[in-house]
């Protein structure tokens, strides 16, 4: 491993086809050196803000969707105008907790997914995501 800082997220985003500017390295940094997880725009530009780093929202979601594009993330759209960014990119699903808009990954083989329907002419299906939502359960109900 290298002494140079940065030097792990110079190496991913290079391997993936992005010139590593001083913003993506930062936010690069800010998402990948804490392990798998799960982020919206908004909780990573605060990290950024707390961290001194002089970055725009729209910079963020513009390098969340260039991450997205060179396959570093994936977006989880909780609902209209609700999205997550996961770290981690394998084939998983999610539990999504409605009361705190927390994601819980689940693991691929605890979900099986036995019919699919035709897709439409001219399209294949490229993956099958899961998004199971929770709510606790009131006090003294069995779940």
């Amino acid at each position: 491993m290298s002494g140079r800082p940065f030097a792990n997220v110079i190496e991913l985003l290079r391997a993936a086809g992005l010139r590593p500017t001083r913003q993506r390295l930062a936010l690069a940094r800010l998402l990948f050196d804490k392990g798998d997880r799960h982020v919206s725009a908004e909780q990573l530009h605060s990290e950024g803000v707390q961290a001194a780093l002089p970055v725009s929202l729209a910079t963020v979601y513009n390098t969340l969707h260039q991450f997205i594009t060179a396959g570093l993330l994936r977006e989880v759209v909780v609902s209209s105008g609700r999205s997550y960014f996961d770290t981690n990119v394998t084939d998983h699903h999610h539990f999504f907790f409605e009361d705190s808009g927390q994601l819980v990954d689940i693991p691929s083989d605890q979900i099986g997914v036995t019919e699919l329907p035709a897709p439409p002419l001219g399209t294949a299906i490229r993956r099958v995501e899961v998004i199971i939502r929770v709510a606790r359960a009131p006090a003294g109900t069995a779940s």
